[in-house]
């Protein structure tokens, strides 16, 4: 998007829709020279009590009727709407398919990412304290946890908060504030159904409250809610396709429902003669050899074509460099895997507040959650090898009419060629390997559970006059664990190839056949046909592992703090105020594996055990004490300092500074800014995670060092310079793991002619250094020079045998931005239209790799399958008309395209390639009627215009995740319907 068109969007709604700034309370720009009392809260970022309306922080406060007009029904939906938040992999979409490295073990987590700094970058609190971190993955706050049905606002704090609340606020920080003096019982239903079927949304919730605070001095006050988002899969949607090889797009697998064939070798136990392409050379067309890459008999001259079967298409050798896969079909992984998780979560609130001697509060407060997420993805691919998965379909009474079949087709597409034919006919009565798609597996699926608890306890109140107290404790825990669903199996042999008598015995097999081996080789199951017998599915259903334990983790946060605030002495803008106050935190983090997952146990085939990550509690003390001075040094000019010192177990003392500004020439100006840094701590898991070696099986790599950019030009296994390479992977913990360090700046305005129309523009700015990063496996290519001891080398051949991915402390982080924002109020036709506008423009992101290594490029608007896709521009925009009884919205959610993703440099030339994503531009509508007492009745439409998301190609050759659409941007729903309604008694 243009610079031109972000201008002209942005004038055209600021001209059209006065309005008042979002973030900010209705009047929050009225800014006066001191607040009246009354006005005077805590907001979120200081510990001196302030008018929110009059605030030098660049604040967004998020009201409930805000949510109702977009049809946001959890937190995860307002993390996807803020302009503020970036692109990254923080939601159930992102996360739902096949994952490596930083997002293992996130199953059932969705987190806030503010300024694209990651999600462990962003503190998130609920009514001023933490959380606890996500159980899986120790890093990130479950924000679905969060009592959405309890909330009476959002603050999200758009700065840096080190000095006020040490680590992880480097981002920002997102409050979510429950109703604390509810009385009355409150009853809520919504309904969020699409219109193409999948995917709908439902939520009921109660509220309920006893006791008015001032009058009775007490008040008791609870709240429950229940809402699941059901199942919606990529081959729900025409969208997800990955078959567009005219766009630069096909998918890199020859595992397929209908099987591939291929000349895997002997095994001593399995197959010790071989199988039928054992050794030989099949020349195809192209002068590939067939038989090394695979032969699918639908692909065959005569046959039924590789797009006969649901999600094939024919193998794009050309676009990924592999002329020998000819002859091979692929499969639409995207297709199977789940696009919107289907999520069951039950939270609850309860408050009890109680006023002692009239001035004093005393609350307990606890809330909780326990909800079930289902990641399900593509089925179990089986490939062939010579050694544990030694599996070949034999010639016997019951195969003999499909081993025929698949035989002669093979034999007749080679019969130009009679050496070839001859060796072919030699050969006959070997069982043929393969590489196969288990459909009658079932999707393979985790389960995972997570419960969460909390119990605050507070006092406040005044001390004397012009001071006031706050104090806490508080306890939270979250507790994950996950289990194996369908498409699970054990695989029933030793590392050898020989069965493992531990495994279970197939049913309908011989004696000694066991697991999914057995199976296979016992010839229940038939791979070149998609319709299995009941007596191969039983056999398949007699070695499942459904149920078994994945692997659980535990995260707890014990905390108490106190804090004093008040007036010191005035001066000639006001009275000096100081806030002062102390913490201490102890958090304990561990992580199990499975029983399933020990050396004696039989292997479950593709179970991704994290064993080697098993932590024994891990604990980190946390004592820290802080300062907050308020200084008016005139009517027009106030600057706040605050700075914060921090003692963290295993990593010493830290101190963060903040200083901030807020001048006010006129009434209708103001003008605000910041400076401070900022850190963040390793996670449990970045340091203590134990080392898992993975295979790379993409092929997409190449020695950077002899092939420069690492990109391949030839097949794998040739020898030549640019030859494919396929090394192992290391990604695990690094015990010597420093802190992130952070500066911040900040320089905004807000415009404020009248009450019912503001203006703001806030630009900021946040440097990172010694990163904490797994580096992707392209920048430790692109960058292979400043990274030498990352790429381990065989001593004889000098061939890359491993790449290092492990978690580092790598260079630096630049990012730059721009933050609009625009209300505004007129009256007319007996009520009054209202409007707003937010923006986010992304002015800068870059990265360097080591302390002395040059800036790389831009990365605003550029494709990277991990971390944040750093969209140039975001803007929401709305109108409403409302009056009395009645309103009406209309509101545009605007998200910039960015450059696409090439696989290869043959699928960039491809006559259809888009080298730059579309923008994604939706509509939503809602209407909601009050004029009947306690009554609110709330119908919309979401996507008016159902509009898909934009083609993008994400899909990553390495892991066979991704597809056509990008799951960090965009809704895959389609147009959907809500109703929204609420009694009051």
């Amino acid at each position: 998007m243009t610079k031109f068109k972000v201008a002209l969007l942005f004038t055209a709604s600021c001209l059209s829709v006065p309005a008042w700034a979002q973030g900010e309370l209705p009047a929050q720009d009225d800014q006066s020279a001191s607040a009246p009392e009354e006005e005077a809260i805590l907001v979120t970022g200081s510990r001196i009590k302030r008018d929110p309306n009059d605030s030098a922080l660049p604040l967004q406060i998020i009201s409930t009727q805000d949510l109702t007009r977009e049809g946001i029904n959890s937190p995860e939906q307002l993390m996807m709407f803020l302009t503020t938040s970036g692109s990254g992999p923080e939601n159930l979409a992102s996360n739902a398919d096949v994952v490596t490295g930083a997002q293992r073990g996130t199953n059932g987590l969705s987190a806030a990412n503010l300024r694209g700094q990651g999600s462990a970058a962003t503190l998130v609190l609920l009514n001023g304290r933490r959380v606890a971190a996500h159980g899986l993955s120790g890093s990130a706050v479950d924000v679905n946890q969060i009592p959405f049905s309890a909330i009476e606002r959002i603050e999200v704090l758009k700065d840096g908060a080190s000095a006020i609340y040490g680590t992880d606020a480097v981002g920002g920080v997102i409050n979510f504030i429950t109703k604390t003096d509810f009385t009355g019982l409150a009853l809520n239903g919504f309904t969020d159904v699409t219109e193409q079927g999948g995917g709908n949304i439902y939520r009921l919730g109660a509220t309920a409250g006893y006791g008015d605070l001032s009058e009775d001095g007490f008040n008791i006050m609870g709240a429950v809610s229940y809402s699941w988002n059901k199942i919606l899969r990529g081959s729900d949607r025409d969208f997800v396709n990955g078959n567009q090889p005219n766009r630069g797009l096909s998918v890199d697998t020859r595992g397929t429902p209908i099987a591939t064939a291929f000349n895997i070798g002997a095994n001593a136990f399995q197959n010790p003669a071989g199988t039928l392409l054992t050794g030989l050379t099949l020349t195809a067309p192209n002068g590939g050899n067939a038989a090394a890459g695979g032969i699918n008999i639908l692909d065959l001259p005569g046959g039924a074509g590789c797009d006969s079967m649901d999600g094939g298409m024919a193998y794009d050798e050309v676009l990924w460099g592999s002329p020998n896969n000819y002859y091979a079909c692929a499969w639409d992984t995207g297709r199977a895997a789940v696009i919107q998780q289907p999520l069951e979560t039950l939270t609850y609130y309860a408050r009890g507040t109680v006023r002692i001697g009239g001035i004093h509060d005393l609350s307990l407060e606890v809330t909780g959650s326990d909800a079930d997420s289902a990641k399900s993805f593509s089925n179990a691919q089986l490939s062939a090898n010579t050694t544990n998965l030694n599996i070949a379909y034999p010639l016997n009474a019951m195969t003999a009419d499909t081993y025929n079949a698949v035989f002669n087709s093979i034999r007749s597409a080679f019969s130009g060629n009679p050496a070839q034919v001859a060796a072919l006919n030699a050969r006959y009565g070997l069982p043929i390997s393969y590489r196969w798609r288990c459909v009658a597996c079932g999707p393979r699926e985790y389960q995972t559970n997570t419960k969460t608890f909390r119990a605050a306890l507070g006092l406040e109140g005044p001390l004397f006059a012009g001071w006031d107290y706050r104090t806490g404790a508080s306890y939270a825990k979250s507790e994950s664990s996950s289990l194996l669903g369908s498409g699970y199996y054990y695989r029933g042999t030793l590392a050898n190839g020989s069965y493992d008598p531990l495994a279970p015995q197939v049913a309908g097999a011989p004696a000694g056949y066991r697991g999914l081996v057995g199976v296979m080789n016992s010839g229940l199951i038939n791979p070149f046909s998609l319709n299995q017998t009941a007596a191969g599915l039983a056999a398949l259903e007699s070695v499942s592992a459904a149920g078994t334990t994945l692997y659980g983790g535990r995260y707890e946060v014990r905390q108490f703090d106190a804090s004093v605030a008040g007036s010191l002495f005035p001066i000639w803008g006001g009275d000096v105020q100081l806030a002062a106050g102390v913490d201490y935190r102890r958090e304990t983090y561990e992580f199990n594996g499975s029983a399933a997952a020990a050396a004696t146990a039989p292997v479950i085939f593709l179970a991704a055990f994290d064993n080697v990550n098993a932590l024994t509690p891990k604990r980190r003390n946390v004592k820290a004490a802080y300062a907050e001075l308020l200084v008016p040094i005139l009517p027009m000019l106030e600057v706040t300092g605050a700075i914060r010192v921090d003692d963290y177990s295993g990593f010493g003392t830290t101190t963060n500074p903040k200083v901030s500004f807020k001048f006010k020439p006129w009434d209708m100006l103001m003008f605000r800014g910041s400076y401070n840094t900022s850190f963040r701590v390793p996670t449990f898991n970045q340091i203590f995670n134990g080392v898992t070696e993975s295979p790379y099986s993409g092929s997409d790599l190449a020695d950077p060092v002899s092939c420069p950019g690492g990109v391949p030009t030839s097949a794998y296994g040739s020898g030549l310079p640019c030859a494919q390479i396929r090394p192992n992977i290391w990604t695990g913990g690094t015990p010597t793991l420093a802190p992130e360090t952070a500066k911040q700046f900040s320089l905004g305005g807000v415009f404020q002619p009248f009450s019912d129309f503001s203006l703001s523009v806030d630009w900021w700015s946040i440097a990172v250094d010694d990163t904490i990063q797994s580096l992707t496996l392209r920048q430790l290519i692109d960058n292979a020079a400043l990274f030498p001891d990352r790429f381990i080398r065989d001593p004889g051949t000098n061939e890359i045998v491993t790449i290092d991915q492990r978690w580092i402390n790598a260079g630096s982080r630049r990012t730059e931005g721009l933050e609009f924002s625009a209300r505004g109020r007129v009256p007319a036709f007996g009520g009054a239209f209202t409007g707003g506008f937010d923006g986010t423009w992304l002015l800068k992101k870059r990265e360097k790799l080591t302390p002395t290594a040059a800036y790389g490029p831009s990365l605003v608007g550029v494709f990277t399958f991990s971390g944040d896709l750093g969209n140039e521009w975001k803007h929401n925009a709305y109108l409403t008309w409302a009056n009395d009884d009645l309103s009406v919205s209309l509101s545009q959610i605007f998200r910039s395209g960015y450059k696409n993703y090439a696989i290869s440099a043959a699928g960039a030339a491809r006559p259809d390639y888009n080298a730059n994503v579309d923008d994604y531009i939706i509509y939503n509508a809602s209407l909601a009627f009050t004029g009947i007492k306690g009554y609110k009745f709330t119908i919309g439409v979401k996507n008016l215009f159902n509009t898909d998301p934009p083609f993008a190609i994400t899909y990553d050759g390495n892991t066979g995740a991704g597809s056509s659409w990008e799951p960090r941007v965009a809704d895959p729903r389609g147009r959907s319907f809500t109703v929204a309604a609420e009694v009051k008694f």
